[in-house]
């Protein structure tokens, strides 16, 4: 049986951490509103342009001269996954599902006989990955650490994958992240960049024949800037709803963690004092034996 200064340590020690657990749940929720309403306005946008590319895209298909973003190469034997997760731990299941999702998907592009390369966004995705595919790592790059998502970082990130892409060092590009729900829920979403997928049914406007486009000033003009920049616009869609996720789903996860602790708190304080009753029962049982024994 522990004495009682080791449960009066216990006690402290998990005090100190509810403490912190709490801060921290404090500090994300804070967080959580400005990401959430970042990631909520940049949905309609993206959407809109992915579903107008979309459409484009089938209307394209088989002809000559498509842009490889749009249409892709023709070829479909490498693929590069890029997958958005934090940099910081403590927030629960948030890194792991991703993990487990790009996982799957490795496992059945590999099963498939393609090849798979990784860009993984974030250091948690990046360590996850590295113990059973470190050779197909690219490169690793950083996140944005809980901080605001600068548009840059997609730039960056979508100008190297629009590169490798022309260069025809990849045939499909698809995006793995976090779709964030609310507050408890985050879901695992597959995006595929390149080539575009072909609308569904769902999406076709009027009574099933797809949209016409008129070029302005001319076709090739419009989508050498129009394909970079949806690229460059789903990553940072991506992004930020990763990061309204990381900081939702870190506020459960310390909300659940402070709660645990104060039920921790809880069973130990009545150990001690039951420990505290039983010591003190035990020194007057001698001290009565003793009278009795003079």
């Amino acid at each position: 049986m522990p004495s009682l200064k080791d449960l009066k340590a216990r006690i402290t020690s998990v005090k100190s951490t509810r403490k912190i657990t709490s801060a921290m749940k404090m500090v994300a929720a804070a967080k959580l509103r400005r990401a959430q309403s970042r990631a909520e306005a940049a949905r309609p946008y993206a959407e809109a342009m992915q579903r107008m590319l979309a459409t484009l895209a089938r209307s394209m298909a088989g002809r000559d001269g498509a842009p490889k973003l749009l249409a892709g190469n023709g070829r479909d034997q490498t693929h590069l996954i890029v997958s958005v997760t934090s940099d910081r731990g403590l927030a629960g299941g948030f890194n792991s599902n991703i993990g487990r999702a790009t996982r799957r998907l490795i496992q059945q592009r590999q099963a498939e006989g393609k090849t798979v390369k990784l860009l993984p966004v974030g250091r948690k995705g990046a360590d996850y990955l590295a113990r059973e595919f470190r050779e197909q790592i690219l490169d690793r790059i950083p996140g944005s650490a809980g901080k605001d998502v600068p548009f840059s970082a997609a730039e960056a990130l979508g100008a190297r994958i629009a590169e490798m892409v022309e260069r025809d060092e990849v045939d499909v590009v698809t995006l793995v992240f976090n779709r964030f729900n609310n507050v408890m829920s985050q879901t695992p979403t597959e995006v595929q960049l390149v080539p575009l997928a072909l609308p569904t049914n769902d999406n076709v406007v009027g009574d099933g024949s797809e949209a016409t486009y008129e070029f302005e000033p001319d076709e090739e003009t419009i989508l050498a800037r129009l394909l970079p920049r949806n690229l460059q616009i789903q990553l940072y869609r991506a992004m930020l709803e990763s990061a309204a996720g990381e900081q939702g789903a870190r506020m459960t996860a310390m909300d659940s963690a402070t709660r645990n602790a104060g039920k921790a708190i809880d069973q130990l304080t009545q150990k001690y004092n039951r420990t505290r009753q039983a010591n003190i029962t035990k020194e007057l049982i001698e001290i009565i034996s003793g009278a009795e024994a003079v």
